[in-house]
């Protein structure tokens, strides 16, 4: 059709040019020329020209059914794609442009060929605001000439599009995630996510309350026959002076392939109020008239665009949902052949942890590789060690990490301070179920945080029992160095301790404030300025503790100097005394361990009924008498064994008296 009109054109100019065969043409303007040109009617007359639509499910037609183009926008994008389909059309344009060095249409030219007047209405199906250019299937180059001598070219991905090619704009590449669909999300809520897309601007805000909202979003466009395109809003942050071109580049994208958009999470944008509403506001006007979810944890703002969104919550899944959900991404990652009962077991293994899709689908990845390599099934260490790969490194920043390397059966305590660490680890693992589904902490901004308090004499295992807990989740243990907490100026240790929150509410790990009575001490009657800030910090860790999300143990010698609010807020307040003589004979066995050669007089029952010593203190004497056998090549004697007694006395402050070392009070003695 193109190449007819074309055809029709170039013969009717070589009509009444008085010289067709001129080498020159398009290089200068003669005289006769100009006369020429003076005399000449507006447009073509091309015969019988009428504008008729593309073939109903053809790719073209199809094109014009998303981006809403009428028989004569197909025309001049036909007109504009020519050149990029035959080489022919650049010399042929050239000729009709009577210029050799543009050979692409320009809105005149492409005017005439389809059998129109330049003056006519028609030309304003090429202006902005028009569905070709808006849209961004044609671009208007050249802005500095004159409207109807302005060039018209077709973006690659057009034609690439057009040709039948999949693949989406390379300037894309960096910035799309992955489309992972929650298979286990509830029909309801896909239906509602689906119907939510396709009413008013199509702008959903998924708020994510421990389910998968990238998930859900996923399976709502596929219910809507609509293919996933999800934009990374972290690599957006990355360059962020891109995303207008980049926002435009992904609505043409979108329309192309008949995608809904899906971005998130929000709070990976910068974190700046005015600087992360711009950016939203720009993608949401570029993507306007497009299904997009957009999620985050983080209820919407009216300043981050001028539509407002269908706002849906979505909820932590149930146990069994969860099950299931590993089982998919297990089996997707050729992890096949574990029974379900195994499968079960599995997600247990990890239920405090809490994954969105990606982050799932990535550990199950990880572990079904593991495990192969070791040629057996997935184990639950392979899945924690899996799952705790997906924690991010923000937090490491501000806090010391630590990879539990201890258990329960390394612990010696008192029964009931053993039962507080199990009610522990069990609210951690049941919180999503207790917490969201069944709402037992309702209202009031209250987070689904688990907050423990470990308070006890130094050395008597509270930091240990941290680190077995978070063993027993399958967690790390980040330990929060006060040093980089407490800060002289005023404000600013608020300002540190939310980083620390934050950082924490998105990783899966146990949070370790130790010593943490510096911090949240009482609050104190105010009679200075100093006083009254002190307070604050105090009311605004009240506050925050209230709507924290992860698990935290806090630890104190003096339980007494903690004020009494931040008591009513704990989940488990645990006790730990000093061990009597039976537990410290199991400690110093167990200190001392297997491997370590003992000898014949060692006597750990004088040890345990003499020395009252609280579990760090032996161990730091058993390490002390390690050493001392190590440099005498001989086993462990308790002449030895004694000496280190006596050094970590010295280091307590305490008297070396016969009445406790008893027959080896000499030796002790010249331990000094």
């Amino acid at each position: 059709m193109v190449e007819a009109r074309v055809r029709f054109a170039v013969a009717g100019r070589r009509a009444v040019d008085p010289d067709p065969d001129d080498p020159y043409r398009g290089q200068y303007l003669s005289p006769e020329a100009a006369e020429r040109i003076m005399a000449e009617r507006g447009g073509l007359g091309v015969p019988g020209y009428e504008p008729l639509p593309p073939p109903a499910g053809s790719v073209l037609g199809t094109l014009a059914e998303r981006f809403g183009l009428t028989p004569l926008d197909t025309d001049l994008l036909l007109v504009a794609l020519a050149p990029d389909l035959d080489p022919r059309f650049e010399r042929l344009y050239g000729y009709l442009n009577d210029d050799l060095t543009r050979r692409r249409p320009t809105v005149a030219l492409a005017l005439e060929l389809c059998g129109l007047a330049a003056a006519s209405a028609a030309r304003f199906r090429l202006s902005p605001g028009a569905p070709l250019i808006a849209g961004g299937l044609v671009e208007v180059t050249e802005p500095d000439r004159p409207p109807l001598s302005r060039v018209l070219a077709v973006p690659d991905r057009v034609t690439a599009h057009l040709l039948g090619a999949a693949e989406p704009d390379a300037r894309l590449a960096h910035v799309i995630g992955e489309a992972g669909e929650d298979p286990t999300a509830e029909t309801a809520d896909v239906h509602r996510a689906a119907g939510a897309a396709r009413s008013g601007t199509g702008l959903v805000h998924l708020l994510a309350r421990g389910g998968d909202a990238p998930g859900l979003a996923a399976a709502a466009l596929h219910a809507a026959g609509l293919r996933p395109l999800v934009l990374d809003a972290a690599a957006l942050a990355r360059r962020s002076g891109d995303v207008p071109a980049l926002a435009r580049v992904a609505a043409l994208e979108a329309r192309l392939t008949g995608a809904g958009v899906i971005l998130g999470p929000l709070e990976a944008l910068p974190p700046e109020p005015a600087e992360r509403a711009h950016r939203i506001g720009e993608l949401c006007a570029a993507l306007r008239g497009t299904p997009l979810f957009v999620h985050g944890t983080e209820s919407w703002d009216t300043a981050w665009a001028a539509d407002t969104p269908v706002v849906l919550p979505v909820l932590p899944p149930s146990p069994a949902r969860q099950a299931a959900r590993w089982r998919h991404a297990l089996d997707r990652a050729g992890a096949d052949g574990i029974a379900p009962d195994a499968v079960a077991g599995l997600a247990r293994a990890v239920a405090a942890h809490r994954l969105d899709g990606g982050q799932l689908r990535r550990a199950a990845t990880a572990a079904a590789r593991g495990a192969e390599l070791a040629g057996r099934q997935v184990t639950a260490d392979d899945l924690r060690s899996a799952v705790r790969a997906q924690n991010g490194a923000g937090l490491a920043r501000l806090a010391r990490r630590v990879e539990p390397g201890v258990g329960w059966d390394d612990l010696v305590l008192s029964p009931p301070t053993h039962r507080r660490l199990r009610e522990l680890a069990v609210r951690a693992r049941h919180r999503e179920q207790v917490l969201g589904q069944w709402r037992m902490r309702p209202g009031g901004g209250r987070g689904r945080g688990v907050i423990a308090l470990f308070a006890g004499e130094s050395g008597t295992g509270k930091t240990m029992s941290a680190e077995v807990v978070a063993a027993d989740l399958g967690m790390d243990l980040y330990v929060v160095d006060l040093s980089t907490v407490v800060d002289k100026y005023v404000g600013e240790t608020e300002k540190n301790l939310e980083r620390i929150f934050t950082e924490a509410s998105a990783v899966n790990a146990v949070l370790l404030f130790d010593e943490a009575d510096a911090i949240f001490g009482k609050r104190s009657e105010v009679k200075d300025a100093h006083d009254r800030h002190a307070n604050i910090e105090s009311a605004y860790l009240l506050q925050r503790m209230e709507s924290f999300d992860g698990i935290a143990v806090l630890t104190t010698n003096l339980r007494a100097n903690l004020d009494e609010a931040f008591t009513r807020r704990l989940d488990v307040v645990a006790d730990f005394p000093v061990p009597d003589a039976t537990q410290r004979l199991a400690l110093w066995d167990r200190c001392l361990g297997e491997r370590l050669p003992r000898a014949g007089d060692l006597d750990l029952g004088f040890c345990a009924d003499r020395f009252e010593l609280a579990g760090g203190s032996i161990r730091a004497c058993a390490v002390t008498a390690a050493y001392l056998a190590a440099e005498s090549a001989e086993p462990l004697t308790m002449r030895q064994l004694m000496t280190a007694v006596a050094r970590e006395y010295r280091k307590l402050g305490r008297l070396v008296l016969e009445s406790e070392f008893g027959p080896w009070t000499q030796e002790a003695l010249a331990a000094g």
